[in-house]
């Protein structure tokens, strides 16, 4: 089994958008990572976000290359400061793949209890638009899969960028 944990684009501030809608950078972000995710057919049962705009924005965007059985759809329990518990319980109850594209703190906190079985250490750091795939592993403990960021989709990272010539 494996779940999708995506931060949402970048959004618009309160006093620019009370919805906080995704900025054209936000769109643009998620729209490389669409591109990235693509070629590789994920399939899951449903793409769960939290119900705010910039997170279910980011779910559109996403459906365009992931195909989702139950479609987009809303889910309790994925804000910000909510407790992560109960969606680990959901998906301790699941078997089939699922996306869910949410915010911090609350991802962060959800990745770390999947994996560490504590929420209160961070082990990674999202990125807007960012994507985590965990897997379950037959022992039913929880792994990181792959993580890809839309920085990392701009511009290869310094390690791969080519050498000055002398």
């Amino acid at each position: 089994m494996r779940i999708y944990l995506v931060q949402h684009g970048e959004a618009k501030s309160e006093e620019e958008d009370p919805n906080r809608r995704l900025t054209e950078k936000g769109i643009r972000d998620v729209e490389n990572v669409v591109d990235f995710l693509r070629p590789l057919k994920l399939r899951v049962d449903a793409i769960w976000h939290s119900g705010k705009a910039r997170a279910q924005e980011t779910g559109e965007l996403l459906a365009r290359a992931v195909w989702a059985r139950d479609g987009l759809l809303p889910r309790e329990g994925l804000a910000p400061k909510d407790q992560v518990e109960s969606t680990k319980e959901a998906l301790e109850l699941t078997s089939g793949d699922l996306m869910i594209v949410g915010h911090l703190p609350f991802l962060n906190k959800l990745v770390t209890l999947l994996v560490t079985g504590n929420e209160t250490s961070e082990i990674l750091e999202f990125r807007f638009g960012s994507v985590v795939c965990v897997e379950r592993r037959e022992d039913r403990g929880w792994r990181v899969a792959w993580m890809v960021t839309p920085s990392l989709l701009n511009s290869p990272p310094p390690a791969l960028r080519q050498a000055p010539s002398e």
